[in-house]
């Protein structure tokens, strides 16, 4: 019988047949405890550090097991990652004959009778027309329908809402073009497969909804492992939670319209009726204020205009429902116009009225749309039911779990209980690799000019590694008025988060020498620049969630009341976990060399910055800049002696 840890030893079929594959003794141990789990169909949370190479560490026992396992990661981008390079490199390995699919979310594959519906239907622009005509093109040469595949027209253009479908509108069998289905398809595969790659949005979306992904995969499982864990709780706040978009309202009445064109197209009530309910979402999008923001509820809902509208929107859906049900039985579309308005109604009713108990009730602007949202304080009940229901085993992993060499924020955050806990370092030699500086006379964060501080600390750092950096803020402000200030003092070329699409940043700042990167929360994990291209990190703050935030707020307020110290219980083990992922951007390889500056004072002068520097890799230690331009030194010569001797 073939083992996990043997494939990836010295003397195993990975050594043999992948070229710079280096057998890692903490990969191997990983790998045996994550066979271990599933065998004894038992529950893991395991913390490994970067260059564990954890992703072969479950990739191996899952091919192996003999179970169905499904396997979630954090992103649609991880996602195609694991299932495009990694899944075919072991498999090819092992040579076994394991059948892997991968599963997304609806909203991920072309709705056949929705680009039809598209293309009937009436468009708000030339460019809107000459998008569903691309797409049109594109759909009669692909085979699974994933609009990933589309490298025409971007992801996220909203055109994509028109033409894909949702659990609301879709009119399952009773769609026209039920058997040319994607989606049906992709599903199919899935339950045919030994394992699914999947991402936490599909997976938590079926374990709430019981619909939107596999409702008759997940009970077929025989393990679940979690890649990128440390995502999984915020994820499933907003799933177990209720919440209403602008979007789904207009999508509601833009259905309605070409539905009743199509099928019907007898008088205008129905259509005017739609038309005044867009303009009633939009008044209320205007009412919120041209900010976009997230703030409680109740710091808009007794505003008379606000009121007003949300009276008029509920007696508009109410209006509509009555005329939609007599055409229901002349028309498939509007009966599923007439479910989907019903349903929208009482959301509606529901996220503009009271709040529940133990829910955070609050909304958010964006720049055309809003959405209001009931959030559960704790989804540790709902996440531990559904883990019970499913009788599998679970197995929880990231580089960034525990908090010190303790577990307990992330177990409890899901309920997990008799759960096994193992953490394994980074096999990288740190001490070696890498330099920590904190520079020295920095205000407090909350010092009006504490960003230009930053940036004057910064400068020589900067110079001492000939740009090659990423600069990490905590807030978009900081970001900002970061970016004005380095364009007037290097000549680097600088890349800021929102110039362009993270990929196409990223893209960049690999291929241009001695370049600066600049971003927020994105930018801080899920990036992986190895080589010299990146050879320094800048972090400005440590990374503590807003306290205005209407979630953090609500949940500090109730952890308050319960006599729980919120800071210590909640905020500090958040922003260790941040800070963990943030530093993890500077070493991704065994060569790779640079340092890892941190601005901020309280590292070192507030009691709790010890928690954040036992969290941190062991790193040799610096407050003298003169050390830093010696790192460098030291590297550009390694650099030059490498270069000779090639």
């Amino acid at each position: 019988m073939l083992l996990a840890t043997d494939i990836l030893g010295s003397n195993g079929q990975l050594a043999q047949q992948l070229d710079g594959f280096a057998p890692r003794r903490v990969q191997q141990e990983l790998a045996e405890a994550e066979t271990a789990a599933m065998t004894h169909k038992t529950d893991l949370v395991a913390e490994a550090g970067t260059g564990t190479g954890k992703t072969f560490a479950y990739l191996v026992p899952a091919m192996l097991s003999g179970q169905k396992v499904i396997i979630s990661t954090g992103t649609k981008n991880l996602q195609d990652q694991l299932f495009k390079r990694d899944v075919p490199v072991i498999r090819d390995a092992l040579a076994e004959p394991v059948s892997v699919a991968l599963l997304k979310g609806r909203g991920n594959y072309l709705c056949v009778h929705r680009l039809a519906l598209a293309e009937a239907g009436r468009y708000d622009s030339p460019e809107q027309a000459d998008k569903v005509r691309r797409i049109r093109s594109w759909a009669g040469r692909t085979h699974k329908g994933d609009i990933a595949e589309c490298s025409d027209i971007s992801e996220s253009d909203m055109v994509w809402l028109q033409v894909t479908s949702n659990s609301e509108n879709c009119l399952g069998k009773e769609c026209p073009s039920f058997d040319d289905c994607h989606l049906i398809n992709a599903r199919r595969a899935a339950q045919a497969a030994d394992i699914v790659v999947v991402n936490h949005h599909l997976l938590l979306s079926d374990m709430a909804l019981k619909e939107e992904g596999f409702g008759e995969l997940l009970p077929a499982a025989d393990a679940f492992i979690i890649d990128e864990a440390h995502q999984l709780a915020d994820v499933a706040s907003n799933f177990f939670g209720q919440a209403i978009s602008g979007n789904q309202l207009l999508e509601l009445a833009r259905d309605i319209d070409t539905e009743f064109r199509r099928d019907i197209n007898e008088g205008d009530e129905v259509i005017r009726a739609g038309e005044l309910l867009q303009k009633q979402v939009r008044d209320l999008r205007l009412a919120f204020g041209q900010a976009q923001r997230r703030a409680a509820w109740t710091e808009v809902s007794q505003q008379s205009d606000i009121q007003a509208l949300v009276t008029a929107i509920e007696e508009q859906l109410e209006a509509i429902q009555r005329l939609l049900h007599p055409l229901a039985e002349r028309s498939k579309g509007l009966e599923s116009c007439e479910r989907r308005c019903a349903d929208l109604l009482a959301g509606f009713v529901a996220l503009t009225g009271e709040t529940p108990e133990d829910h955070i009730h609050w909304f958010e602007t964006h720049k055309r749309s809003f959405a209001l949202h009931l959030t559960p304080l704790s989804i540790a009940d709902y996440f531990q039911k559904q883990m019970l229901d499913l009788a599998a085993a679970w197995i929880f992993t990231s580089a960034t779990l525990a908090v010190g060499k303790s577990f307990s924020h992330f177990t409890d955050r899901l309920g997990l209980q008799d759960v096994t806990t193992a953490q394994w370092e980074s096999p990288f030699n740190y001490a070696e690799q890498a330099l920590f500086y904190v520079p020295k006379g920095l205000p407090e964060p909350s010092a009006p000019a504490y960003t230009e501080a930053v940036i004057k600390a910064a400068l020589p750092v900067l110079a001492a590694s000939e740009g090659r950096a990423f600069l990490l803020f905590t807030s978009y402000r900081a970001l900002s008025e970061a970016a004005l200030l380095l364009n007037e003092q290097v000549d680097y070329p600088l890349f800021v988060q929102g110039d362009a699409p993270r990929d196409i940043l990223l893209h960049r700042f690999r291929n241009t020498p001695h370049a600066v990167l600049l971003g927020t929360s994105s930018f801080w994990e899920g990036v992986d620049v190895r080589g010299e291209a990146l050879s320094c990190v800048i972090i400005d703050k440590l990374p503590f969630a807003s306290p205005g935030d209407p979630v953090l707020k609500a949940r500090i307020d109730a952890m308050r009341k319960m006599g729980i110290n919120a800071f210590m219980e909640y905020q500090l083990p958040d922003a260790v976990i941040t800070l963990k992922q943030g530093a993890g951007r500077l070493i991704r390889d065994v060569h790779d060399r640079g340092v890892l500056m941190i601005c901020d004072p309280r590292l070192l002068n507030k009691p709790y910055g010890r928690l954040f520097l036992d969290s941190l890799p062991p790193m040799a230690r610096t407050r003298d800049p003169q050390q830093v331009e010696e790192f460098f030194a030291l590297q550009a010569d390694a650099t030059n002696s490498r270069s000779t001797v090639a």
